[in-house]
């Protein structure tokens, strides 16, 4: 008699808080590719052993094997493919491929993760974004910024986020920069995230003035729809690029040309080569770039926004982007769009991260001053006392303890409501 097959989605290389979120979201809907240190380091409940496969994710054919032999020995039918992670995206692809399941190919990630490449073929097909330069010697950016009115940004080839990301105006500013860029990415050439096949050692892109947002959108045979908009909270006082925080945008037709968004997000991932999936992308609304609510890209990846992002929209409107992503992509292979898990009549909240301000080891995060206050929904730490903080430009992870998710009572001013809630927050640590 045949055995009954169980389909499952494969998730491909995420962290155990994310494996843990969707096994208590949908028990049994998955099967996990995880990274033995991943696991080995992870305080979560382990999954049962029919749900997750431990190998090393650095060799694509011995990931597969693992898969081949796993899937024979447990009936398991493979229905649809995900990716939470930048790094992975590159391994998911080509299993995605070879399995013959609908994902974006290994040329749209490429595309996608090259932000020199990604520029190039964007300006190509009209979509504005900012000019961008290859950069292997201080002369090269310095001469590059000679022609900008607002400066520059140095940033790595690949790489995600405010990591290795610097503001420069002077040309002593890019000369510490370059350095600083340079002397980092030694350190991290083992790491999948930084990896963009290039033998150019960073990049150089104009820096355009404006408050940044980003959004999730689904991308259908004709249309993005738009998922959520969150403007970033980027204090000053912190290094360039880094956000602190996420104000949801309630009502983004107050705010964007919802219209020109959904054309611009359909019309740029189409011109990496990404037709299906979900896509997470930042834009900034430029101050001087003619039409004033015409968003100008900066980034684009086919996996949603992470960080404290998922539990904010959990929170304002019952939204699981996390299992949305799994109904994607079994809708992908369906040739469909899912039906929403929640809904987009957000309430207008802010999630703001809990930061350490210095290195050293976590001893403990008093959290008494904000007893008693009704505007918070909900506190999330991710880090233990006994974790071990280094600060940037080495790590800009490891000081992210976790996030406070409130609802505002007075929504003009959410980035100063921030500032002073975090002021109640006291991190303790030892040297």
């Amino acid at each position: 008699m045949k055995k009954l097959l169980h389909k499952r989605v494969l998730v491909v290389g995420t962290t155990a808080d994310y494996i843990d979120w969707i096994r208590q979201a949908s028990p049994g809907r998955c099967l996990f590719i995880t990274d033995p240190a991943v696991r080995h380091a992870a305080t979560e409940k382990r999954p049962e052993k029919h749900e997750e496969i431990l190998v090393p994710l650095n060799d694509p054919a011995v990931v597969r094997a693992a898969l081949d032999r796993h899937l024979e020995r447990h009936h398991i039918r493979l229905s649809g493919i995900t990716c939470y992670d930048c790094e992975h995206l590159w391994l998911t692809a080509e299993l995605a491929g070879g399995l013959g399941l609908v994902y974006p190919g290994r040329k749209a990630v490429d595309n996608a993760r090259d932000k020199y490449l990604s520029k190039q073929i964007w300006q190509a097909a009209g979509v504005d974004c900012p000019a961008v330069a290859l950069v292997n010697a201080v002369e090269d950016a310095q001469s590059f910024l000679a022609g900008l009115p607002h400066g520059i940004v140095l940033k790595p080839v690949a790489g995600s986020g405010s990591e290795l990301v610097f503001q420069c105006r002077q040309p002593q500013e890019v000369a510490v920069a370059f350095s600083v860029v340079q002397e980092e990415l030694k350190t991290r050439t083992a790491d999948p995230l930084f990896r963009s096949g290039r033998p150019d050692l960073m990049l150089a892109e104009e820096m355009i003035p404006g408050p940044e947002y980003s959004c999730d959108f689904i991308m259908g045979s004709d249309t993005a729809r738009i998922i959520r908009v969150t403007k970033k909270i980027k204090p000053r006082h912190l290094p360039f690029g880094t956000t602190a925080g996420y104000v949801l945008v309630a009502n983004p037709a107050a705010h964007l040309d919802m219209d020109m968004l959904r054309q611009t997000m359909y019309r740029a991932a189409g011109a990496l080569g990404i037709h299906s999936g979900i896509c997470m992308a930042d834009f900034i609304l430029a101050r001087d770039r003619g039409e004033s609510r015409a968003p100008v890209l900066i980034e684009m990846t086919p996996r949603p926004g992470g960080d404290c992002l998922p539990h904010l929209l959990k929170q304002a409107g019952n939204l699981d982007i996390i299992s949305l992503a799994l109904d994607v992509a079994v809708a992908a292979a369906e040739g469909k769009i899912p039906i929403l898990n929640g809904s987009l009549a957000f309430t207008p909240m802010v999630a703001m991260k809990i930061l350490a301000d210095r290195g050293g080891t976590l001893k403990n995060i008093d959290l008494s001053g904000l007893n008693g206050d009704k505007r918070i929904r909900e506190i999330y730490l991710s880090k233990q006392p006994g974790h071990k903080v280094v600060m940037p430009p080495h790590d800009y992870d490891s000081r992210v303890l976790g996030h406070i998710t409130f609802l505002p009572d007075n929504p003009a001013y959410p980035e100063t409501l921030s500032k002073l809630i975090s002021l109640r927050v006291k991190v303790e640590m030892d040297q």
